[in-house]
Formats: C-alpha cells, structure tokens, sequence
C-alpha cells in the first residue's frame, strides 16, 4: 500500500480555524456589522438590515458584533476604526451610500482603505441591478485596512434586500480574502 506524504499540500484553512466537513466558512473570523442611519441612531425607526446581516454572518459561522451610528463621516470613520481596532476580520456596513446629503459612508470609510478591491464593488453593484435598477446608485467601497491586523471593509446600501444579496457575494470570498491578508497563499 502506497503512503501519501500531505507534508506538501496547500491547504491553510487551518489557520483561521476553518476546517473540512460541515464547519462553517465563517468559523473564527470575527464580523462587525455597522448600520448608519440617523433615524435607527435615535431610535425613532428599528434598524432591519443590520440584524440581517448579523443573522445571515452568525449562520455562516462569525462571531458577530454590531453598533447603529448616525449617518455622517465622522461617525462612520470612527465606527470603522472602533470595530478594526476590536480585531474585526471584515466590517460590514448598512446605509449611507446614497446621494442624499448625510449619505457620507464611502468618506467615512475611504480614510481607512489601504488598498480598494473595486472589482467587489462592481460586483456588488452588479448583482444589486440584477434586482433592482437603483443598485447603480450605490457608492459603496470595498477594500482592505492597512497595518498589523488588516481587515476588509465593504460598504452595502442600507436594505435588507441589500444585505442579503450583498452578503451572498461576500461570504464565500471573505475567507479567501482574510487569509491573504494574514499570509496565506492565493
């Protein structure tokens, strides 16, 4: 009987706690879900999108954290840096991408990106039109942070059909895309 040396395969999914077999992609990655909108931050409407994406992150196996913030660039860019500097693996966004006047989620966010990844974004737009012809109106970024512990950050229009859809793009490449940013092979 031939002995196989495994020495030599390329599999790292150990290293961010993700094995084969029924464990979910998400499995020791940790998630922050930050939904921006003035009218949830004052409690005068209940967030939707931001409990979905928990829901949807939690079934797929992160642990997930979540904050609702007042639109704005200051209040997003510190949300962001909060929930990077808490050891968040990927931020997710909800809201303020828009072209309203408070819609300010991609300035928020762009002082943060180290390196965009705008074939996601078209992505996301993309698959967004595919449901609604308003998706293109998204400015939502999507990109990586600098430093130490790098994490993606991708920005999602503020629905709950938003979310969903966003997050069926997101959740199978986030690991890929983490593990890259921790040292993996491509």
């Amino acid at each position: 009987m031939e002995k196989h040396d495994h020495s030599h395969d390329h599999d790292h999914s150990h290293r961010l706690g993700r094995g084969h077999g029924d464990q979910k992609e998400g499995a020791g990655l940790v998630a922050s879900v930050i939904t921006v909108s003035d009218r949830s931050a004052r409690g005068e409407r209940a967030d939707a999108s931001g409990p979905r994406a928990v829901e949807l992150l939690t079934e797929a196996g992160y642990e997930v954290r979540a904050v609702v913030v007042p639109d704005g660039r200051e209040s997003v860019g510190g949300a962001l840096a909060a929930a990077v500097a808490a050891g968040a693996d990927v931020v997710i966004t909800s809201g303020g991408t828009g072209v309203g006047p408070r819609d300010l989620t991609p300035e928020g966010t762009v002082p943060l990106i180290e390196r965009e990844l705008p074939g996601v974004a078209e992505l996301l737009r993309r698959e967004g039109a595919s449901h609604t012809p308003m998706a293109v109106i998204s400015r939502g970024v999507v990109g990586v942070t600098g430093g130490e512990r790098p994490a993606l950050i991708a920005n999602l229009p503020g629905s709950i059909a938003a979310v969903e859809q966003g997050l069926a793009v997101l959740l199978p490449i986030v690991p890929h895309i983490v593990d890259q940013l921790r040292g993996g092979d491509h």
